[in-house]
């Protein structure tokens, strides 16, 4: 059989010329601010590496309280480049989280919510927090002391929401402290829930960009601008992103290598000055600083519910502001993401020069 035959016997299956015509003629707007569009590349990449990576280290590892922390152990010290395949797993995630920031206030200072892009946005903010959300379940996969009283002052803070506190908490944890059950929850989520999730809202955020094309920012609406070909050209300059990508996920996994530290134990004092990851840190430094009684309540809920607040806001950035002419509104919605964004940079860097 030729290669040929071949070509066209899946042609007929798979429609791979309809497909290849379709992507020639999607182009890609050049201007100052292109850069922007290839984070949302690099954090889908991003994304792949860690469900690669996540795969392999399923192989070895066992979630239980007794045997998780040995399980990590054991990739680390007797399967052939375990040590490496959990580094680069790690340093992803924490590489992930922080392109998909980028991406989206880019997407926000650019205006790239306009209409008709609304559903865009909310696809993206969903998958924000189900990122987020990431990074926290799978922080306690290993099993290790920090992660354990890190799980523990998380699942906390969610407690101490009115009404919802408790039962959250308990949903949380799969019972009242950290456990086990609360261990093989996590797994669930990092494993099952989450992963399920977050395909169906890529699928949505893919599908979204390929409708409407990549946005231009308002002030360069109208105006001639010159386009390069998504087909071969933005994808090789987005392939060249993911293997420089490789490179930087390999390095800092060969220089600084994942620790596992301590094996979790209940009964153990909390280690001193425990800190969540880098982006929780802002929230975690804001509630340090907030007086005990704000109101007559409590400053911590206070605080809490104002994160939440916010984070609920974000869904609604397109419906707010959807008019490009109004001049004010831009500037208001600017100001507001710069302060939000100095706000949080000041605030993790406060929280990790202080003790």
């Amino acid at each position: 059989m030729r290669i040929d035959d071949i070509k066209t016997w899946l042609d007929e299956r798979l429609s791979i010329s309809t497909l290849a015509k379709l992507a020639s003629k999607k182009e890609v707007p050049v201007h100052r601010h292109s850069i922007w569009y290839y984070f949302g590349g690099m954090t889908l990449f991003l994304f792949t590496v860690q469900v690669v990576t996540g795969i392999l280290l399923l192989l070895y590892y066992r979630p239980s309280s007794e045997t998780a922390f040995e399980s990590v152990q054991f990739i680390i010290t007797e399967v052939k480049f375990g040590w490496l395949i959990r580094s680069i797993h790690s340093w992803s995630a924490n590489l992930m989280i922080a392109t998909l920031f980028i991406h989206m206030f880019s997407v926000f200072f650019l205006r790239a919510y306009y209409p008709p892009r609304e559903m865009t946005w909310l696809s993206g903010a969903f998958l924000l927090f189900i990122v987020v959300c990431f990074g926290f379940s799978g922080y306690l996969l290993p099993w290790n002391k920090l992660a354990f009283f890190a799980t523990k002052v998380g699942t906390e803070i969610a407690g101490v929401i009115p009404i919802i506190g408790r039962p959250a908490l308990r949903f949380l944890r799969g019972g009242d402290d950290v456990t086990g059950a609360t261990l093989t929850r996590f797994f669930g989520f990092h494993v099952a829930v989450l992963p399920a999730t977050a395909t169906v809202f890529i699928g949505i955020h893919v599908l979204m960009v390929q409708l409407h094309g990549m946005s231009v920012p308002p002030k360069l609406v109208g105006q001639p601008l010159k386009k390069m070909k998504f087909v071969p050209n933005f994808l090789l300059r987005d392939l060249i992103g993911w293997i420089l990508a490789i490179g930087v996920l390999a390095a800092l996994a060969a220089l600084f290598p994942w620790e596992l530290g301590e094996k979790a134990d209940a009964f153990a004092p909390a280690p001193a000055g425990i800190k969540p990851e880098w982006y929780f840190l802002f929230m975690f430094q804001t509630l340090k600083y907030l007086p005990a009684k704000i109101w007559k309540l409590d400053g911590e809920v206070v605080g809490i519910m104002a994160f939440n607040i916010v984070a609920l806001m974000l869904f609604f950035v397109p419906f707010v502001d959807r008019d490009p002419a109004n001049l004010r509104r831009r500037f208001i919605f600017n100001v507001i993401g710069v302060l939000a964004l100095l706000f949080m940079v000041v605030m993790t860097i406060i929280g990790y020069v202080t003790k």
